[in-house]
């Protein structure tokens, strides 16, 4: 995974509650195994038409919107557990999804996958609405470090928590493998002390 400390970014507005997987990545785009791809299929059904066609009116295929940060409603990426909603997101590009609430078992997902699930108070949800719908250009900032999110050019900011571990693992680009192989020494002399 890449390293992540801060992230400075537009965002894409999706000011719809209740996002579930199934929107996310539609079940029938759920047979390979490979994250290769699945970028193409993000919000597919809301994305395109049923002749394959851009729906204009949606925010991911808006001109004005860019940028790597989704702002999204209230209990994002609930449903059912696949990890390939997560996927689907970091392949279209996302480095950090807000919302004032997510699944719990999406926000695992997400982490692993080097996707930064920020959670804010529903108040400051909408500020960043606010924000992004009157000026598409907004920048935002995220810094893990200091757990805050920010509006630029503004003094709105407010702090969210993460997992010490994930945070851990996302500041230093691990997954789990590689943090336990960043403890192999600590390991080791564990084990010389053993005595059986």
């Amino acid at each position: 995974m890449e390293k992540f400390k801060t992230h400075n970014s537009q965002a894409i507005p999706l000011n719809i509650a209740n996002v579930d997987t199934d929107q996310i990545i539609p079940a029938r785009f759920l047979k390979a195994t490979d994250k290769k791809g699945f970028g193409d299929n993000v919000f597919r059904d809301w994305r395109f038409d049923k002749l394959g066609d851009p729906v204009s009116n949606f925010s991911l295929n808006n001109p004005l919107y860019s940028g790597s940060i989704l702002i999204a409603g209230d209990n994002f990426g609930c449903g059912s557990s696949r990890e390939h909603a997560a996927w689907a997101l970091v392949g279209f590009g996302f480095k950090v999804i807000v919302s004032s609430f997510f699944a719990d078992i999406f926000k695992g997902n997400a982490l692993n996958n080097g996707l930064l699930p920020v959670q804010v108070s529903e108040r400051f949800l909408d500020h960043l609405f606010e924000s992004v719908e009157s000026d598409a250009n907004t920048q935002f900032e995220v810094n893990l470090e200091t757990q805050t999110i920010s509006i630029e050019g503004t003094d709105l900011s407010e702090s969210f928590d993460i997992d010490p571990y994930k945070k851990t693992c996302m500041i230093n680009g691990y997954d789990d493998i590689d943090y336990l192989l960043s403890k192999k020494e600590i390991i080791e002399a564990f084990e010389l002390q053993k005595t059986y």
